[in-house]
């Protein structure tokens, strides 16, 4: 049975989410039923990460399995064809080993969480930054960040319904930048907890804000606390970037 490797880009402002739900728009249940209509099939994709509700996407990857052996190109197209009334467009598509597996192959996950830092609000990016409209300190926001590099028990930043069996994770990049009107953090790791780059986003604004200290964040890690940890982000400045394999 063929298998495909697509490549995503979504906007997550009108999904429940990622994850196919009952009776609920997601991202998943939209590629499907393009599939469906395409070929026929129903099937059951998988995905590099489960994005939550709000959350976007320029790079996310998925496999699937489809009975007929067609054209990557064909797949693409046919696919985007179906998806005209969505917020989703299949950038790219390749044949890939029955191996293969969006979720289980991947190594590194990248993720950018995009912050508005300028008085007026956001008019052609409404619903995909945060706007702040006090002045945030990148640099003692980066530096802080710094503490969260490596691997921790990361249970502070972990939301109370996370799924995973261990609290701890690799974090390999935590690099916070300005960018114009903008703050840009950018996160790698292998993989996340639920809610982890929203809550490490969060907390770090408070140091950006002034109202942490740069240390406040390593002792936040440190204290192992849920409660310990900053205000959790939105989620529609979150943008899953890109997955290595």
């Amino acid at each position: 049975m063929p298998r495909y490797r697509l490549t995503l880009e979504y906007d997550g402002s009108g999904y429940n989410g990622f994850q196919a739900q009952t009776d609920q728009p997601t991202v998943q249940g939209a590629v499907e039923s393009a599939i469906t209509a395409f070929c026929g099939e129903t099937v059951r994709l998988a995905a590099a990460g489960r994005t939550d509700t709000g959350v976007h996407a320029t790079g996310q990857v998925i496999s699937l399995d489809l009975e007929k052996d067609w054209p990557a190109k064909t797949v693409m197209n046919a696919l985007n064809a179906h998806l005209v009334g969505e917020r989703i467009s299949v950038l790219d598509c390749v044949g890939v080993d029955g191996d293969w597996h969006a979720r289980f192959s991947a190594t590194g996950r990248r993720y950018l969480y995009r912050i508005l830092n300028r008085p007026g609000p956001p008019a052609l990016d409404h619903g995909r930054v945060w706007h702040m409209r006090k002045p945030l300190d990148a640099g003692a926001m980066h530096s802080a960040a710094q503490s969260l590099v490596g691997l921790h028990d990361f249970t502070t930043f972990r939301d109370v319904n996370c799924q995973s069996k261990s609290p701890e994770k690799t974090l390999d990049v935590a690099r916070v930048s300005r960018v114009g009107d903008e703050v840009h953090l950018v996160f790698e790791a292998r993989s996340f907890l639920h809610r982890q780059v929203r809550s490490m986003t969060g907390t770090l604004v408070e140091v950006g804000l002034g109202r942490w200290a740069v240390g406040d964040v390593a002792a936040a890690l440190a204290a192992r606390d849920r409660a310990a940890c900053g205000p959790v982000a939105p989620s529609h400045g979150l943008y899953l970037t890109g997955v290595t394999y």
